[in-house]
């Protein structure tokens, strides 16, 4: 007999419910999150598995690769269609969730997501620390700005190489908020210098990968926004067009439609966040920088004719990312001139 399977994954232990003909509810249980467990327990099962569900996730990409290493037909399920499935279940629970998991895969109404490499896992958290680390700088001069400006002492606008200088002139004298300053100044120069040490793998990353080497040949994209693009399509493959990277990264607007009435809305802001203000910054620095390309071009005529260079520069971001994708397809160098890149294709 056939039987799918629905896992609700946590940290310490994962709900399986285990689906056979009809939807009837052949076996429950509770696993241990150990990939000896998970996999003792399915190959222990005298049913034949043509599916095993798990809704997409951190905790889920290791448990995928473990089950697909041992042959298992694992789905990683979307998130956000799973979510709205299960908030039609009137308890929340994670035995009813790994229920529901189970009804999504064996009905079809599910989308696969693409589990990552873990080379680009790895890539990922490289970027992740480095952005903890700049958030938590931030975090300390800001908060040191504000406590001296209850006080009547203004930073004003300075170069971050003086900020330790013109605090310590601010709180010169005044013992209470030397004792307050100081360590948060020597903790920020601690980070900074970690930061430093970051910044330099992140470029010899970049420098090193031959993908993104191609895709720095653009005018804007520089180490850290190669390095996101790269390891958040990880496989180029897996898009059919170059244009699915402006929805699946969620730069095109959302639509509205109902009768008489259709609505065209702001942009749906789907899939992964950083790639999206990846293509953002690189859209904003592509526009100010000197040197001209088609691309820019198009993105002036564009904000001339809509009226609004916001717009023009999400625009400009989506079509970014559109040429990025075709580049690492074919192996090509960004072209100045829009003939230039035809020519290429045609060619």
């Amino acid at each position: 007999m056939n039987v799918f399977i629905g896992v609700d994954v946590s940290l310490a232990s994962s709900a399986v419910c285990i689906l056979g003909e009809g939807g009837k509810i052949i076996k429950e249980a509770k696993i241990d999150s150990e990939p000896e467990a998970f996999v003792s327990f399915m190959q222990g099962l005298p049913h034949e598995i043509p599916g095993i569900g798990l809704e997409a996730g951190p905790l889920s990409q290791w448990l995928y690769k473990v089950l697909t290493d041992a042959g298992l037909p694992t789905v990683l399920m979307e998130t956000r269609r799973v979510k709205k499935a299960l908030e039609a279940m009137p308890l929340k629970t994670d035995r009813r969730d790994a229920e529901g998991i189970a009804h999504l895969l064996q009905l079809g109404w599910y989308s696969a997501v693409h589990c990552k490499s873990v080379t680009a896992q790895e890539t990922r958290a490289v970027l992740t620390a480095r952005d903890a680390l700049k958030k938590a700088i931030i975090s300390m001069e800001l908060s040191v700005r504000g406590i001296l400006r209850n006080f009547g002492l203004k930073m004003g606008r300075i170069p971050k190489q003086r900020y330790n200088e013109r605090v310590r002139e601010l709180i010169d004298g005044i013992p209470m908020l030397e004792a307050m300053a100081l360590p948060v100044l020597r903790a920020r120069a601690d980070l900074r210098k970690e930061l430093a040490g970051l910044e330099k793998l992140v470029r010899n990353m970049a420098r090193r990968d031959p993908v993104c080497c191609k895709l720095m040949t653009m005018p804007g994209v520089g180490p850290v926004i190669a390095l996101t693009y790269r390891a958040a399509v990880d496989d180029p493959i897996r898009f059919r067009r170059s244009k699915d990277i402006g929805p699946w990264v969620g730069l095109t607007p959302k639509r509205d439609e109902s009768g008489e009435r259709s609505v065209t809305g702001p942009i749906s802001k789907t899939g992964d966040a950083g790639l999206r203000c990846a293509l953002y910054q690189a859209a904003n620095a592509m526009l100010n920088c000197g040197s001209e390309n088609w691309l820019k071009t198009w993105t002036q005529q564009l904000a001339e004719k809509c009226g609004n260079r916001k717009k023009a520069k999400v625009a400009l971001a989506r079509r970014i990312g559109v040429v990025l994708h075709r580049m690492w397809v074919d192996g090509t160098d960004f072209q100045t001139t829009r003939d230039e890149a035809l020519a290429l294709r045609a060619a």
